[in-house]
């Protein structure tokens, strides 16, 4: 982000005047100076690294088996119109000697969604993150979202939906262990088979 603050809100100034506003109107005069603390506070995770958020809370543990955190959700800015888009994440790792302390898998997803992003990359940062810090056995990531570019504007399309996977590890190699995944964050899933 623009360090200069009166860049940004005469950036934005002058985009109201060119979409034909009179930014000296009652309604809009504190516009510039808002649209710039809510674009700061919706593209902080740019100054937040994902690994160090997971290594904050990194444990030894025997435990091998499926830890899931579903139904995580989240507010993201789509990087071709940044318009938002909105919606759940669900995330699974197999724990090989380190476990993460069950908050920190939030915060990542937090992280990449505070950044201008399309879905498919952030399903996969999320996935990469948590995978090269922790190195389980494998890690799964399910994202649905709406995005107001598709609901607004373009097609339109007001109850459409886009799912991404990123599947690493025992999730790609291991149609039982994917299986298992996908059945536990069934219910949350509107999109059904």
């Amino acid at each position: 982000m623009c360090e200069d603050v009166g860049t940004m809100q005469n950036l934005i100034r002058n985009l109201l005047i060119k979409i034909g506003e009179d930014p000296d109107r009652e309604g809009l005069q504190k516009t510039p100076e808002r649209y710039e603390k809510a674009m700061r506070f919706l593209t902080q995770g740019y100054g937040q690294d994902p690994r160090e958020v997971l290594q904050k809370a990194v444990f030894h543990e025997q435990y091998d088996e499926m830890v899931t955190v579903k139904d995580i959700d989240f507010f993201s800015m789509c990087e071709h119109h940044m318009l938002p888009f909105f919606g759940r994440c669900h995330v699974a790792y197999i724990p090989k000697n380190k476990i993460v302390g069950l908050s920190k898998i939030p915060r990542v997803v937090e992280l990449y969604a505070r950044r201008l992003q399309v879905q498919e990359r952030m399903t996969q940062e999320i996935a990469t993150a948590i995978m090269d810090t922790l190195q389980p056995h494998g890690v799964a990531v399910v994202i649905e979202a709406s995005h107001l570019c598709m609901m607004m504007r373009g097609v339109e399309k007001q109850n459409s939906k886009a799912v991404t996977s990123a599947m690493l590890g025992s999730f790609r190699t291991q149609q039982k262990t994917r299986m298992e995944f996908m059945e536990l964050i069934k219910p949350s899933l509107t999109i059904q088979r």
